[in-house]
């Protein structure tokens, strides 16, 4: 198996955070600091050692919200050859998104954990707009809140990116309602792609979080390599212990050990996502 630090990949989970340049919204309830601050040259240099050729920049809910500016200016640094997924508000307009789709946004984030069950009911309006678009609904849940994920989702037929594994209960186990849930929205007709990021986010530590590693088998088999994309979810943002870029790199490379599955995961899913 080659290296995973020199095959060319795409991240397609990460944040920007540069208070200095672009400083946090003065309401907002989490502001990163020190290691947890990612600016773009430090993001470049991540690149670099690691053989990253593109990414798909999360607007990060914590610092800066609906404040899109600070992703969006490293999309346009880029030369326009990384793309975004943008947080807005609900009275977003359709001229207002084609226009970030312009700029560079492939889709919207919906982040169901933090906010109050029910925030999205408004919503409907902008998840219509990402199917007239083309755009995805890029949607982040965790355990039996599939279910409230499913009511947003509806019938839309907006394509669909589910964010760090679907954040699955491990305790619930594998034959939970919760996770048979998350594994048949697979077979949505729609375009439906997972996220195979975020261990940390969902997985007891230490790092290799061998008890995420069943589960993460069985969102591989039920999506499959081809409707699959791998994140970092770099620079790390309240995590208990260190967590590091290499050390997931080379446990995602451990999880795709066929070379034709790997390079699926780490790019060519992404390219047609988010790039086709």
């Amino acid at each position: 198996m080659p290296h995973p630090f020199t095959e060319p990949k795409i991240d397609c989970h990460l944040h920007l955070l540069d208070p200095q340049r672009f400083p946090y919204g003065a309401d907002t309830p989490y502001r990163p600091e020190g290691s947890e601050i990612g600016t773009l040259d430090q993001m470049r240099a991540v690149f670099e050692a690691n053989g990253v050729t593109r990414a798909l920049l999360v607007q990060p809910s914590s610092g800066y919200g609906t404040d899109n500016r600070a992703m969006l200016d490293a999309i346009r640094q880029s030369g326009m050859d990384w793309r975004g997924i943008a947080v807005v508000g609900p009275e977003i307009t359709h001229a207002e998104l084609a226009s970030l789709k312009q700029a560079g946004v492939a889709g919207v984030a919906y982040n169901l954990p933090f906010h109050p069950k029910g925030y999205y009911n408004g919503f409907g309006p902008v998840t219509e707009m990402l199917a007239d678009l083309d755009m995805v609904l890029d949607i982040q849940f965790e355990g039996d809140g599939i279910f409230e994920a499913l009511e947003v989702i509806g019938a839309s037929p907006v394509r669909l990116t589910i964010d760090h594994c679907g954040r699955p209960d491990l305790l619930a186990g594998r034959d939970s309602a919760a996770f048979k849930a998350l594994l048949k929205l697979a077979d949505r007709p729609a375009e439906t792609v997972m996220k195979l990021s975020g261990h940390h986010k969902f997985a007891p530590f230490p790092w290799p979080f061998e008890a995420a590693v069943p589960f993460v088998a069985d969102l591989l088999s039920a999506y499959t390599p081809d409707n699959c994309v791998w994140g970092s979810d770099w620079p790390f943002l309240r995590v208990p212990e260190r967590v590091d870029y290499g050390p997931l790199l080379a446990l995602a490379a451990r999880s795709l050990p066929d070379d034709s599955d790997r390079e699926k995961v780490f790019r060519r899913t992404a390219e047609r996502v988010f790039w086709g």
